[in-house]
């Protein structure tokens, strides 16, 4: 807490020394009426240096992109911030009426310039105003720089969220993600609740290959001893969704995946209040009631929601409770300094109905015979970011987020093709409590003739997990308590971990059409074990022979610098040739050291995962017909962490009689290797023109992969697949749109792959085995009007029984099914 105090003085400090070196920027403000005093929403305020020109090129400023700008909203007021002392000309715009402008001098003070459009009287020449939005048909790139980030030459895309047609109640990840190239999505969930996604091989548990953040900060249990996300963003609160894949690991963290982010929305910058509402009706049971408000007031801009959803599920046992809530505030403390604190809360409980054999699937993959399995969330975020303009050149960001959170799970975790007879069940509690702080500076600076952009960074982050596993009740309902609380039949362990990193990275323009970004991350790593685990053994008659409580305490300290590159060629701004190299790594975990789950059993010898991704890509776009993106990679992951069938004597019987069991230790080194392409064309525009209003599209997205493991030390694994890398991964759909009218049909097709690393086909656990090849279908539609919205769909439109995940634990072990037809209505108001 010392430390974190003196942090956040010498960031205040800062801000304060240069709040008073550097120059002030002033807004201005105001009304656009028509000729009789009514308000005109959706006029469009145009600021620019008067100097730049006479009158007569004034004309330009609709379609420059230097000039500042806004739009009003539905009362008519505009806000435009950052202007620095001159002399400038307003001039607002509004389809029918006479443009007007004004010239106006900004010294020392905010300026408040109303403005009144008259109506046309008589013939002018036509003038094209262009929106600065781009259609994005819900995919879209980030920019070379954004905020505080660099993202040239990197492989990213973004979701924006407003312009998808999908069940967004749900969070239904394959329709959210549809146009993401190469992603493996585990669809076990059938609620939305929680996020699986990997890519290019890596698990989809939990994300946890992802550096997952919302708005910048971390959001998963523990970024270095627990990285998977039990919290997921509800995607209708979300603008916008940013992926940026390997190369992302100078930035983000050393994760192979990269960088999965959740932007939140703003509240409405020209309203003082807006309240939105979402109520949705589903299939078994189905009900998510959204609500949000938002709005700006001065400084202030502020935006919260609240969710709430049940549901019955698909199968039996499968009940949730789910509660979430969010609160965010932008102040602009001064002209170039903003302070924006959030918190997050996110409780839910859940029943979970268990996995099942490949037989009990073939038979009725709708069956369940665990219901005395539950599992139980508690998230809180906090955050607050601050952001300081020195310069249109030079930005500061800092950013110190925590969490304090939990997850609890009780219930039978032995194999599933054995009944639960009841006794007491397993139970599992984790306690996370983190802090962590980025700084980010970013200064764009000219060298041979061109605008190079420089960023350097910290991280400091402290993770803090205590986990324990023993005994709980022989019940059936969710009691989260054990039998033996100050001896448990498991372990309990606390799990700290340390990191501390700096990097920089670097934009070099060598010409305007050719840059290089070459980037160093400079990491430490501590993580630490200390507590005990009970060695308790019994023999057939269910004697005890062995019963011990062993102290365990287990320290590792490792650091190390990467490096990456990457190099960009644009012929023009609309097309782009893009290649880059990172250097990955991931680190190891006590966390998964002293788990009992079934039979598994993990290498005390475990050691940490490097490797890195290139990526080789072209992207572009033909105005607003044509979009795409398609890049070669490799992902060469060494000493990667996998799970075997391991057989040894057994020491039950003196080594007379073999066990088998699964090893979770450094499986080989993978070598994946991969096409990943995505294309949209709207085919309407193609026929009709642009001006057309009507949207026909069409998209494909495939992924071709193949993998193999090589140089083991396992016997049985080398030339082997490597799990989870479907070698065909496509998904296709076609929207139509008019006006406010928007349907989307979507197919979805992925190929046969591996469960595990030794390539079993079926075992009796069905914990390992192959994931069949399977396709789904999905109808969304959405029509607004006003104030009034309405959705509606059918996922999995024509029912197909099928499963993307074998799980080893919870919510299994065993064969998780995967959704079947599922319908959902949502009505919508916004006031």
């Amino acid at each position: 807490m010392k430390r974190l105090t003196t942090i956040i003085t010498l960031i205040a400090g800062l801000f304060t020394i240069t709040g008073k070196a550097m120059g002030q920027t002033y807004s201005i403000s105001g009304k656009v009426t028509n000729g009789i005093g009514q308000p005109l929403p959706v006029a469009y305020v145009f600021i620019a240096d008067s100097s730049e020109g006479d009158s007569a090129s004034k004309q330009n400023l609709f379609t420059t992109t230097t000039a500042f700008k806004d739009k009003t909203g539905s009362k008519g007021r505009y806000r435009i911030d950052g202007i620095e002392p001159g002399r400038y000309t307003v001039t607002a715009f509004y389809p029918g009426k006479k443009i007007t402008s004004r010239d106006v001098i900004i010294k020392d003070t905010d300026l408040v310039l109303n403005l009144e459009l008259a109506l046309l009287e008589g013939a002018l020449e036509a003038v094209t105003v262009e929106d600065v939005s781009q259609e994005t048909f819900g995919i879209t790139r980030m920019r070379s720089v954004e905020g505080v980030t660099i993202n040239e030459s990197k492989k990213n895309e973004v979701v924006v969220v407003d312009d998808i047609a999908a069940n967004l109640a749900t969070n239904n990840s394959r329709q959210v993600f549809a146009k993401v190239a190469g992603l493996n999505i585990w669809q076990s969930d059938g609620a939305g609740v929680q996020l699986g996604i990997g890519g290019r091989g890596l698990s989809p548990n939990r994300s946890s290959n992802f550096n997952t953040r919302q708005n910048g900060y971390d959001i998963a249990a523990d970024a270095l001893g627990y990285p998977e996300s039990y919290y997921t963003p509800p995607v209708r609160a979300l603008k916008r969704i940013e992926i940026v894949r390997g190369a992302a690991s100078l930035q983000y963290g050393t994760q192979f995946g990269g960088l999965l982010n959740f932007v939140f929305k703003d509240g409405p910058e020209n309203e003082f209040f807006e309240f939105n509402s979402n109520q949705t009706v589903g299939s078994y049971g189905l009900l998510t009631s959204f609500n949000s408000i938002g709005g700006s007031k001065g400084k202030a801009n502020y935006y919260g929601f609240f969710q709430y959803k049940k549901s019955n599920g698909w199968r039996p046992n499968s009940e949730l409770d789910q509660h979430t809530g969010y609160a965010s505030v932008q102040y602009k403390v001064a002209p170039k300094l903003t302070i924006n604190p959030e918190y997050t809360r996110m409780y839910y409980l859940a029943q979970q109905p268990g996995g099942l054999t490949d037989a009990q699937f073939e038979e009725d993959p709708t069956q369940s015979n665990r219901e005395r399995n539950w599992f139980r969330v508690n998230w809180n975020l906090f955050a607050i970011k601050a952001d300081y303009r020195f310069s249109s050149r030079t930005r500061l960001n800092t950013r110190f987020f925590g969490l304090v959170a939990g997850r609890d799970a009780v219930g039978n975790l032995e194999r599933i093709d054995r009944l639960d007879f009841g006794g007491p069940r397993n139970l599992l509690k984790d306690d996370f409590r983190n802090w962590g702080n980025e700084t980010r500076l970013i200064h764009r600076y000219s060298l041979l003739g061109q605008i190079s952009v420089f960023l350097v960074g910290t991280r400091f982050y402290n993770g803090f997990t205590h986990r324990r596993q023993g005994l709980g009740t022989d019940g059936s309902d969710p009691d989260f308590s054990y039998l033996n609380s100050d001896n448990l039949n498991g372990s309990d362990f606390d799990l700290p971990s340390r990191n501390r990193s700096v990097f920089v990275e670097n934009i070099f323009n060598i010409t305007p059409n050719i840059s290089i970004t070459p980037g160093v991350r400079f990491e430490y790593i501590r993580t630490e074990a200390d507590g005990y685990y009970r060695n308790l053994v019994k023999d057939l008659a269910g004697n005890i022979l062995v019963d011990e409580r062993i102290l365990e305490q287990r320290k590792r300290e490792r650091s190390f610098v990467f490096f990456g590159i990457g190099a960009s060629y644009k012929s023009n701004k609309n097309f782009e040739i893009y290649t880059n190299y990172s250097q990955n790594y991931r680190a190891m975990n006590f966390n998964d050291i002293r788990v009992d789950i079934g039979s598994l059993e993990v290498d005390p010898n475990i050691k940490d995962e490097r490797g890195f991704n290139v990526d080789l890509g072209i992207r572009g776009s033909k105005d607003t017909f044509f979009n795409y993106d398609l890049s070669l990679f490799h992902l060469s992951y060494e000493d990667r962490i996998g799970t075997v069938l391991k057989t040894e004597p057994n020491p039950k019987f003196n080594g007379l009689v073999d066990r088998t069991f699964r090893y979770r230790t450094n499986v080989a080194d993978a070598k994946i290797y991969g096409l990943e392409t995505f294309a949209e064309v709207n085919l309407y525009r193609l026929w009709a023109g642009e001006s057309t209003s009507t949207r026909l599209s069409l998209f494909s997205n495939l992924a071709l992969i193949t993998s193999e493991y090589a140089e083991s030390e396992t016997s049985g694994i080398e030339g082997n697949e490597v799990e989870l890398v479907p070698k065909v991964n496509f998904k296709t759909g076609v929207t139509f749109g008019k006006d406010n009218f928007e349907a989307t049909y979507q197919f979805s097709y992925v190929g046969e792959h591996y469960s595990d690393a030794t390539n079993a086909r079926q075992t009796p656990t069905a914990i390992e085995g192959i994931i069949p090849a399977y396709h789904v279908m999905d109808l969304s539609a959405k029509y607004s009007h006003e104030w009034f919205s309405v959705e509606a769909g059918v996922n999995n439109l024509n029912n197909h029984y099928y499963f993307t995940r074998r799980a080893t634990g919870y919510p299994g072990p065993g064969i998780i099914p995967s959704k079947g037809r599922s319908f959902y209505l949502t009505l919508g108001v916004s006031l």
